[in-house]
């Protein structure tokens, strides 16, 4: 029977690291999903500008009767309106949320999904079984979601 209990705490251990080594790689993963966000949005925003500035010269000279200057301004309409709904999407894509994992581990502690804020002890004490790495990532993941200052 102690050879049982041994073999429990080792998979107990075994699975706290596998767990600690799943949340600092999607800690990393939602990093690097930020940063290539913000770096397709300015890369969106850079083509738009690209874009209403080819069209503003293109047609610069070429507009002369009132039927131009009407199409003109219903491209760069339509230029406008597809960057409301590039910026729209971008802003979707940006939205923040937590892993399953975490949101598990606060749920089991006791605290509601919806919570925005939590206090500094409440959480403390909802991370105290778990190693300081992990709970670094754990709190560095829930500070990115905006739950934590």
């Amino acid at each position: 029977m102690g050879t049982g209990k041994l073999r429990e705490g080792e998979m107990e251990e075994l699975t706290m690291n596998q767990v600690a080594v799943t949340v600092e790689r999607m800690a990393a993963a939602a990093e690097a999903l930020e940063k290539a966000l913000l770096r397709m949005e300015s890369e969106q925003e850079a083509m738009v500008t690209r874009i209403v500035a080819a069209i503003d010269e293109r047609y610069a000279g070429e507009v002369k009767a009132e039927g131009e200057a009407g199409e003109l301004r219903a491209r760069l309409e339509q230029a406008e309106r597809e960057n409301r709904e590039v910026k729209a999407q971008a802003a979707y894509a940006a939205r923040k949320t937590l892993s399953p994992l975490v949101s598990g581990l606060l749920t089991k502690q006791g605290v509601a999904e919806g919570e925005v804020q939590l206090e500094a002890c409440a959480l403390d004490k909802a991370l105290a079984s778990l190693s300081l790495e992990q709970r670094i990532a754990v709190k560095s993941e829930m500070a990115r979601a905006g739950m934590i200052e």
